[in-house]
């Protein structure tokens, strides 16, 4: 029996319409847009300015706190400007603005394809290379990477585990990443339990992906200590907390991190971004983004250099569709609306969905009829009917002590909702408001 989560969750249509589309090099663009804040945590802190010449690869922006990332340059060019630039959360975030001129690369980056196995660096050199190269989560919370892999004093990583799951319905990222890149997924994957000093490691990917499962499979024989663990078709498995609790049936404090179970997890993008960064000293300035869509003429995978325009990329994909009525950053459960797609990839962005006008219309809005259903898909055990309810009452109170804050915004409960209730939304509102309460009552 194949393995999941124990509480909640749904079954969307998958709709991987690009899984059997090769990863692309795109084109290089003629201008990037490079947000300094692209991760979670402070902003990084420009390093160059306008007229700088810069080349791939080179550290432009560095981290300002130790929950912050360093950002690199995607291109060789000239710097134009520093400006501030609309991003897909529709809010102007300052951003460095080059101009493209060929593609030097930084010499110190390893350009050969060859594989390298062999690991030299000791667990706190790989721990600060991971840092210094701007790694960060590439599952879509953009975690600064080497935070993760800084244990807590008094805590023991026991298990890493590797998200191979990509439940989001369309995209396809991931499972061409594990497809066409296993061995250098492997090595990662080694780099990161040497990094924890942990002797396990187990990659989950559901069901839906027999290729890649059965090709991962077949070469973990070659890697002591790693397992791949198929896993039950189930949104919302990519979950840290429903991961862990289906790989490893541990079951993550309200509250709590994954190490407090002494699990860590890890994207298999932030995997192989590991590899590159170990092996080849290569900082993240570039990952692969699925466009898609059931009126996209090519659905495909392509290699993109951060900054790049959505722009770009659709029309790489053969233009927007004249019946489009929504785009949307990430998938269709937890991706968001934009409202341009002028705007730059980011290193979070790990697809660019386009939905047909005749699917893009919510429903209207009806009266709770108190059917619970949207209880019963929660994979949290939350209540996000009266979660809504006490966030648009502004009672903030309350909507923290009924555990706002443990929601993962999978969108569950508005997917399941008959009456077409904007549940998520609203508890994005509250736990906005509940957040920003426990930071102030914290200072």
């Amino acid at each position: 029996m194949l393995k999941t989560f124990s509480r909640g969750g749904v079954h969307p249509p998958e709709n991987k319409l690009s899984a059997v589309q090769t990863i692309e090099q795109l084109a290089l663009p003629k201008m990037v847009t490079i947000p300094i804040s692209q991760h979670i945590g402070a902003p990084s802190t420009p390093i160059v300015k306008k007229n700088d010449l810069v080349k791939v690869g080179q550290i432009i922006a560095k981290s300002s706190g130790f929950v912050s990332a360093n950002i690199h340059s995607s291109v060789s060019g000239k710097v134009i400007k520093i400006d501030s630039v609309m991003d897909s959360s529709g809010y102007k975030k300052q951003s460095i603005i080059i101009q493209v001129d060929g593609d030097e690369w930084e010499e110190s980056i390893n350009r050969d394809p060859q594989l390298i196995k062999e690991i030299n660096l000791s667990s706190e050199e790989i721990i600060k290379k991971v840092g210094d190269a701007g790694i960060v989560g590439l599952g879509g919370a953009t975690f600064p990477s080497q935070v993760k892999l800084s244990v807590p004093k008094g805590m023991t990583a026991e298990i890493l585990i590797i998200n191979g799951v990509e439940c989001e319905p369309y995209l396809t990222a991931d499972h061409r990443l594990m497809l066409e890149k296993g061995d250098e997924l492997m090595v990662g994957t080694k780099i990161l339990m040497k990094a924890l000093n942990v002797s396990k490691a187990v990659i989950g990917i559901e069901n839906n992906k027999r290729d890649a499962i059965e090709h991962l499979t077949s070469l973990s024989s070659n890697y002591e200590g790693i397992t791949i663990q198929a896993l039950k078709v189930q949104y919302p498995q990519g979950g840290e907390k429903q991961l862990i609790k289906a790989v490893i049936n541990r079951e993550v404090p309200s509250g709590g991190l994954p190490i407090a179970v002494g699990a860590v997890v890890h994207n298999v993008g932030t995997a192989y971004a590991v590899y590159e960064a170990i092996q080849k000293n290569k900082p993240l300035f570039e990952r692969i983004v699925t466009v898609t869509g059931k009126s996209v003429k090519n659905p495909a995978n392509y290699l993109a250099r951060v900054g790049t325009s959505l722009t770009e990329l659709i029309e790489a994909s053969g233009g927007l569709p004249e019946d489009t009525g929504k785009v949307i950053s990430g998938g269709p459960m937890m991706g968001k609306a934009l409202n341009t797609i002028d705007i730059p990839m980011t290193k979070g962005t790990s697809g660019v969905l386009i939905i047909p006008v005749g699917e893009s219309r919510r429903g209207v809005v009806q009266d709770c009829i108190r059917c619970a259903k949207c209880v019963s898909v929660c994979p949290m055990g939350l209540e996000p009917y009266l979660l809504m309810t006490v966030s648009e009452q502004q009672n903030y109170e309350r909507t923290e002590s009924e555990r706002a804050m443990d929601c993962i915004e999978c969108g569950s409960c508005s997917y399941t909702c008959p009456s077409n209730r904007p549940l998520l939304d609203y508890i994005r509102l509250g736990k906005a408001e509940v957040g920003a309460i426990i930071r102030s009552r914290k200072a």
